[in-house]
């Protein structure tokens, strides 16, 4: 859909900015973590046991630790990378504790971080049907963002959303030991998370208060 700006009633379109580049696009979001995403900057190209971390950012609200990748390579996969990146958080609670506690700041303990709440956020001025249909889980601890700059000096930050009645990441988890070990310790909280363990009755009753205030 074009993007116009008002010029004394006359519409102009503004173009997209074909070429961006990644590290244009590391360097606004590490400038403005907690404006796009409500998260504090931590580090920025944390690298540990061959795998480096572009942005590392910390969710005060879920207490826990948010890894940011930016990519123009339309070929990789984002479960493979994600699943990756969470792995290595997870296996190396320690050290990412280390890095943040070096900023001199607040003082995190290992024992004060959800690691159930950990998640990767992909960031690209686009994805691939391919990478777009790969993140379709209710449950996964991947997002996918894509930043695209504009003529007029703006950008927009879009989070590519899943269907709401998507399939669980635990249905396939047999297929990979690395998404299974990680599965053992996230948690993706949802609209269905909430009911676990209550009755019909109270399903039933929110059900109608939604479909009231949510026509």
């Amino acid at each position: 859909m074009p993007i116009f700006t008002i010029d004394k009633g006359i519409l102009k379109e503004i173009s997209e900015r074909p070429t961006v580049l990644e590290k244009d696009i590391q360097r606004l979001v590490e400038n403005n973590m907690q404006t796009i995403f409500g998260i504090e900057f931590v580090t920025s190209e944390f690298e540990l046991n061959n795998l480096r971390v572009d942005t590392l950012g910390f969710d005060k609200e879920s207490n826990s630790f948010i890894i940011i990748e930016y990519k123009r390579d339309k070929n990789f996969s984002v479960i493979d990378q994600g699943y990756a990146y969470l792995a290595l958080l997870l296996n190396n609670k320690a050290e990412f504790i280390l890095r943040y506690n070096e900023r001199g700041k607040n003082q995190l303990r290992k024992d004060s971080v959800d690691w159930t709440q950990s998640k990767v956020i992909f960031v690209s001025p686009s994805f691939t049907t391919y990478q777009r249909k790969a993140i379709e889980f209710k449950d996964l601890p991947i997002e996918l963002w894509e930043a695209k700059l504009f003529s007029n000096n703006t950008i927009l930050f879009n989070q590519i959303q899943s269907p709401e009645k998507s399939e669980s990441i635990n249905k396939i988890s047999q297929r990979s030991e690395l998404v299974k070990s990680v599965n053992k310790q996230v948690r993706v909280y949802n609209e269905d998370s909430h009911f676990e363990g209550s009755d019909d009755y109270i399903k039933h009753l929110y059900s109608e208060v939604k479909e009231a205030i949510c026509p």
